[in-house]
């Protein structure tokens, strides 16, 4: 009997037993798919925030390359404008005579037939320095140097005792034009029969004229200044 009861005991606890380590266990399945389920929804809701965090920096990206694409386009007209700007001041400069040029041209040179003589203003005077002056102009001259003074829009050829003034400079013969143009249009101008050479000799004055290729005329010197003209304004 002893036996029977010790084995009936030993039966029960291995049931007890049994059926504890099987709810152990169903709960451990249970708790444990809950809480994978959770997981996977936490971890799906987290991809949902990178995504959108993804689009709206990809957003911004796009709207920086477009900034700096309209930056580039700026700087660009920018710099036409300033290219234009820079080529329109170069070229105010070469017409007001702010800058040393060089290019194909002539040299003509005026002095006395007799040297010996005691200079004598009436033999050169300025009107005839003038006229050359005309005839080169006139002869599409782009640029003109009398003994080395660049001619521009205020430069005074006058008389000044026994002299000649040039951009406030005094000169005696002899006096040498170099002009930037064509060559032969230039020469020809000069030579047209009865034109400035013919009345140049006349008077008793060489006429030199040599064709260049490189004609070289410096800049005008002196400060411009305008004390009393203005531009109109629009």
């Amino acid at each position: 009997m002893k036996t029977l009861k010790a084995q009936l005991s030993i039966g029960l606890v291995c049931l007890v037993l049994g059926l504890m380590l099987t709810l152990q266990f169903r709960n451990v399945q249970n708790y444990g798919g809950i809480l994978s389920v959770q997981r996977a929804q936490e971890l799906a809701s987290e991809l949902k925030d990178l995504k959108t965090q993804r689009d709206s920096l990809q957003q911004k990206v796009r709207e920086y390359e477009n900034r700096i694409l309209q930056y580039e386009e700026s700087a660009a007209q920018v710099s036409v404008v300033a290219e234009g700007m820079r080529n329109d001041l170069e070229k105010a400069r070469l017409l007001a005579g702010l800058t040393d040029v060089e290019g194909t041209g002539i040299t003509v040179t005026l002095s006395e037939t007799q040297s010996e003589q005691e200079y004598n203003v009436f033999y050169i005077h300025y009107d005839k320095l003038l006229k050359v002056l005309n005839e080169l102009n006139a002869a599409g001259a782009e640029a003109v140097s009398i003994n080395g003074q660049r001619v521009i829009a205020i430069t005074e050829i006058r008389l000044a005792g026994s002299h000649i003034n040039i951009n406030y400079q005094r000169f005696a013969p002899p006096f040498v034009f170099k002009a930037i143009g064509d060559p032969q249009t230039l020469e020809a101008a000069l030579k047209l029969k009865g034109g400035i050479s013919e009345e140049l000799e006349y008077y008793g004055i060489s006429v030199d004229i040599k064709r260049e290729q490189n004609v070289f005329i410096p800049r005008y010197s002196k400060v411009l200044e305008f004390k009393y003209a203005e531009p109109v304004s629009k």
